[in-house]
């Protein structure tokens, strides 16, 4: 089990960092060092927060909202006011523990389709909730949405297969991870975990 989650996490971190690098070059070519360094310190950040916290094991939602942070602070380097930020984390839900990047790939592959794709950009909205022994996080993007609703990934990216394998090995079968539109026609993505410390 722990060879698999590690393995699972570890295939996520080269993806972000080709995208990563990938901008940070783009930024030097057009002769914007400052916020090609900028950007590098933010990744610094994020990856020793990628180091230092272990896949097999659990952190609070603060820490992992913080890791996220870190996260979108890289990518509005790269879109600037094309992304707009929203984060509504209740205290009762902060000290909870979650999988330690969990929430990584769902607001990158938020990026990817609902905010890189428009020219006017968009908006990402991090909503944490709890109800009858349930965490639920919402990460809803004002993008383009999907064809239909989803519950089943199947045919999901990596990102989205890997989290779900994640979410399996560590709750069984006592999750919920899915997708649909939202009524102004963006895409939720809705991960709901118990909330108990056990």
């Amino acid at each position: 089990r722990e060879a698999q989650l590690k393995m699972l996490r570890y295939q996520l971190n080269p993806h972000f960092l080709f995208n990563t690098l990938n901008a940070i070059s783009a930024l030097v070519k057009v002769h914007e060092s400052s916020k090609a360094h900028e950007m590098i310190v933010h990744l610094s950040k994020f990856l020793r927060y990628s180091l230092d916290n272990d896949p097999v094991h659990k952190v609070s939602l603060r820490q992992e909202i913080e890791a996220v942070t870190q996260y979108l602070t890289i990518e509005r380097t790269r879109f600037g006011r094309r992304l707009q930020l929203e984060f509504d984390i209740p205290a009762d839900c902060q000290s909870i523990d979650v999988p330690s990047l969990i929430l990584q790939p769902l607001v990158e592959n938020a990026i990817k389709y609902g905010i890189a794709p428009s020219e006017s950009g968009g908006k990402i909205s991090i909503i944490a909730s709890l109800s009858n022994d349930y965490l639920t996080i919402d990460i809803i993007d004002t993008g383009p949405g999907i064809d239909k609703s989803h519950t089943v990934l199947k045919s999901a990216g990596i990102g989205l297969r890997n989290t779900d394998e994640r979410l399996k090995q560590f709750y069984q079968d006592d999750y919920e991870l899915c997708l649909d539109n939202t009524d102004k026609g963006g895409l939720r993505v809705r991960l709901k975990v118990p909330s108990n410390q056990l």
